[in-house]
């Protein structure tokens, strides 16, 4: 690894205390535009000053001829940032080339989520295998509950440890992006599936009043994996499984909250989103389902 990129990671680890899933993804990327400027300068001695914003320009020109996503590039391109104002901050650099180059225009999809009547169902089939009083069957309605009714993450549902859940209190603490803490909301649903879960937690020998909210049968936390295999096989039974995953009950979490007169603000801090325009997306989702509603019933549409 490069000197600087290494001194970079740790940075990112050590002070701003990212993910270590977020910290690779940096490494990946770093790891690319390094191999990209040895290519480019036709020498492995290049040296960060020689680095300007056309050779960044023509890194970006490659990843797309390799047929890179555009949100894939965009995200090479923070990372690029990151490092170059690192570098300036550091003064290996005196003036970052990354400033003045643009990330490529991303197509912006409508996420998928699960409309209303299949949140009925979805439901209705986890509270019935919950009656079987399984640790695998409350844990999975528990999870259910914390991701549709709080519109928490996959990698914020996982993390969560009792000690941080309110249930009674109807609240729990999270840690999102960049392992900023905020506060959310829960439903009553989710205090009685808490209700029904925490025996079955208790009988594996998990500590009683912390450690891991969401636990295995040998009472340790279980992975994200198991989290993303059971939330994709109750969406597939509920008939909900194409294309739906965990983030997609994240994803109706704001639509429904949006569609139901809630305002863009309020959504904004409960999805712990930094920008209003990340948050802004779902509004896209309910002004396309306005136009199906008014296509349908409308005589002159």
């Amino acid at each position: 690894m490069i000197p600087e990129i290494d001194r970079f990671l740790r940075h990112l680890e050590d002070e701003r205390q990212l993910s270590p899933h977020t910290i690779e993804a940096y490494r990946g990327d770093l790891h690319d535009l390094a191999a990209f400027l040895t290519e480019y300068r036709g020498s492995p001695d290049w040296m960060w000053t020689d680095v300007d914003r056309l050779a960044l320009r023509s890194f970006l020109g490659e990843c797309l001829r390799r047929g890179l996503a555009k949100r894939t590039i965009a995200r090479k391109l923070s990372s690029v940032r990151g490092l170059f104002r690192f570098l300036h901050l550091e003064g290996v650099i005196q003036v970052n080339p990354a400033t003045s180059v643009r990330s490529p225009r991303r197509d912006r999809p409508l996420p998928d989520h699960v409309a209303r009547q299949g949140i009925d169902r979805l439901f209705s089939l986890a509270e019935t295998r919950a009656d079987r009083n399984t640790l695998e069957d409350s844990r999975l309605l528990l999870m259910l509950e914390l991701l549709y009714g709080s519109g928490l993450r996959l990698a914020e549902l996982h993390g969560l440890d009792l000690e941080e859940c309110q249930f009674d209190g109807e609240r729990v603490k999270v840690r999102g992006k960049g392992r900023k803490e905020r506060i959310v909301p829960v439903t009553g649903a989710a205090l009685r599936a808490w209700r029904r879960y925490e025996p079955r937690r208790r009988e594996t020998g998990a500590q009683s009043g912390s450690g891991p909210l969401l636990v295995n049968a040998d009472g340790v936390r279980i992975s994200r994996r198991s989290i993303q295999r059971g939330v994709g096989e109750i969406l597939k039974s509920a008939g909900e499984g194409e294309g739906l995953s965990v983030h997609s009950l994240r994803h109706s979490f704001a639509t429904h909250l949006l569609d139901g007169g809630a305002d863009l603000m309020a959504v904004k801090e409960l999805l712990g989103h930094a920008s209003l325009s990340t948050t802004g997306i779902y509004t896209h989702t309910s002004k396309e389902r306005l136009k199906q509603v008014y296509r349908k019933a409308h005589p002159r549409s």
